[in-house]
């Protein structure tokens, strides 16, 4: 697979992650605890793609690697929130745990981004 292909599937894959947060979101009832933990959730799951394409649209290897970064904790927060939306609904934890091991395997994808960058400081 070649360089252009792998970061489109990452983008469209960070894409539908970001949507999958917000439609989970959608359904959760709304109070003064929930409010707060929705709105992160939604903040840091759909900003884990934003910073992606900033990434991949970055005009210099620093900025390219600061995203990176941005997009590995931002996934790493996610998870995080996952967290504390079970807390509330435990019902909800099946679907939670897909998006957990989503969140969770973006971060390690992130993480190998980041190690190769490391090695490959010119």
């Amino acid at each position: 697979m070649d360089q252009l292909s792998s970061n489109y599937k990452l983008e469209e894959r960070t894409a539908i992650f970001g949507e999958n947060i917000i439609g989970f979101c959608q359904g959760i009832k709304q109070d003064a605890i929930t409010r707060p933990i929705i709105s992160q959730l939604v903040r840091s799951g759909t900003s884990v793609g934003a910073n992606y394409m900033e990434a991949n649209g970055a005009c210099s290897r620093k900025d390219f690697t600061n995203k990176i970064y941005i997009c590995k904790k931002e996934a790493q927060e996610t998870k995080h929130w996952i967290r504390m939306m079970v807390k509330c609904f435990p019902e909800m934890k099946s679907e939670a745990g897909n998006l957990w091991q989503e969140a969770q395997e973006l971060t390690m994808i992130f993480q190998k981004i980041t190690n190769s960058l490391k090695r490959n400081i010119p």
